[in-house]
This record gives C-alpha cells, sequence and structure tokens, in this order.
C-alpha cells in the first residue's frame, strides 16, 4: 500500500483544529484534550475521522501561542498565583516531599486550571491527618493515573484549597518518586519540580525583563476574525 503525505490542505486544516482546540480550552476551562479537538472538529464541521486531528503536543503548542497573544498579562498573573498557591501548599506539605506537576508547571495553565501535586506517602491517611492538623477543608477521591500506555494505575487523592485556588494532590507510594506516571500531552514521563525549583520559577517570573515577539508566517486561524480581539502589532515588546 503507497505511503500517504499530509497535502497543505490538510496540514492548514490540522493547524486551524489545533488552534481551536486551544480556544476551547483558555476560554472554556476544558481539560481534556481530546474533548477539545472533537469540540474543534465539530465546531469546524471536520468529520473525517481522528486521522485529521492534531496531536495533544500540538495543540499544548497552540494554547502557548494564544496566550501570548491573548491577556497575556492576565495570563501571567493567574499562572503567577497559581504556582504561589502550589508553592504554599507544598511548603505545608513538606514532609511528603511534594512536587508540582502540569500546565501549572508547564506555563499553560488557563484561569480554570486547578494545582497539581504528587505526594508521596507510606500510608495516604497520613497526608489526611496533616490537612486537618492545618484545619485545610478537603475531600478524599480517587485518581486513575497511567503509568505507561499499558498501565493504568488506582491512587489516593486529595482536594482542597489555599486561598481561592483548588489543590489537586495524588498520593503515590514513598518509592512512586523515582517513576514518574505518563505525560497526557506526548507519553513521556511526566516533569516533576520541587519546591525548590517553584520557588525558583516564582523568583525567575518576578524580574524585570523584555520579550521581541514577532507575528507568526502563518496567521493563526483564533486571528482571522479580530472584531471582537485586540490588536495585534507585527513586532512589540512587552515588560514582564
Amino acid at each position: 500500500m503507497p505511503r500517504r503525505y499530509p497535502t497543505p490542505r490538510g496540514e492548514n486544516l490540522r493547524r486551524a483544529l489545533a488552534q481551536e482546540a486551544a480556544r476551547i480550552m483558555a476560554e472554556h476551562g476544558i481539560r481534556d484534550f481530546f474533548v477539545a479537538k472533537r469540540k474543534a472538529a465539530e465546531r469546524l464541521g471536520v468529520n473525517d475521522g481522528s486521522a485529521m486531528l492534531p496531536k495533544n503536543t500540538e495543540i499544548e503548542a497552540a494554547l502557548a501561542e494564544y496566550q501570548r497573544l491573548f491577556g497575556r498579562e492576565s495570563h501571567e498573573e493567574s499562572l503567577h498565583a497559581q504556582r504561589r498557591a502550589a508553592l504554599a501548599a507544598m511548603l505545608r506539605l513538606r514532609e511528603f516531599e511534594p512536587r508540582l506537576v502540569g500546565p501549572v508547571l508547564s506555563g499553560t495553565a488557563t484561569e480554570h486550571s486547578d494545582v497539581q501535586l504528587h505526594l508521596f506517602a507510606d500510608c495516604a491517611e497520613t497526608v489526611v491527618l496533616k490537612l486537618i492538623d492545618h484545619g485545610i477543608a478537603h475531600e478524599v477521591t480517587e485518581r486513575r493515573v497511567r503509568m505507561s500506555p499499558e498501565r493504568v494505575l488506582a491512587y489516593p487523592g486529595l482536594r482542597f484549597e489555599v486561598g481561592d485556588q483548588a489543590i489537586e494532590a495524588t498520593v503515590f507510594p514513598t518509592d512512586g518518586i523515582r517513576q514518574a506516571p505518563a505525560s497526557p500531552v506526548d507519553g513521556r514521563p511526566m516533569r516533576r519540580a520541587s519546591a525548590i525549583e517553584v520557588e525558583a520559577l516564582l523568583t525567575e517570573c518576578a524580574a524585570p525583563r523584555f520579550h521581541y515577539l514577532a507575528a507568526p508566517a502563518a496567521t493563526p486561524y483564533f486571528l482571522r476574525n479580530l472584531s471582537t480581539r485586540p490588536a495585534v502589532s507585527t513586532i512589540f515588546c512587552l515588560p514582564v
């Protein structure tokens, strides 16, 4: 059977789907990549099946681009607040070697995103007792975690808040710190950050600096109708 190569039209449609899925995730708080890409396909009238759908990595890249182009300042303020809440929770739970994971770590979190933490303890009840000691209301849940394409395990989970920020923690065995679950974005081991690394991110983001951004060669799908969106210069400089 001859090998099929992507056509320019197919690549453009795939890019438009990734950008629309990113817009849906940013504006409607959808966290599931598959749901977002299906909604994008429905929105654009694409019914050619999953072969045309973009990869999760393409959607994440489009989401980062969307956040740069629209509401950059508000996104950075929201992300900074989420990381501060993450650090506060990590310091309170330091004995469980907390690690920050997910969009708040990668920088693609939306204002709807929960802070995701990994904790490590021989018994999940010890984490519950620590929350009780701190007077933190919480909900005990169960989290299904994909460790590899063929292996999904259930772990105890906890939901609580720091300030107004929702925290979603998964409690792994103490030796679980040696093997990170598979990332929902690219299937590779998830990146994890310690409290020291999160503190460094906060310090780095607080330092004044300038970014020079050039408009992309191909006009993003979400820039084609600017009637309800702010104007974007071709090249601009933003203080952070």
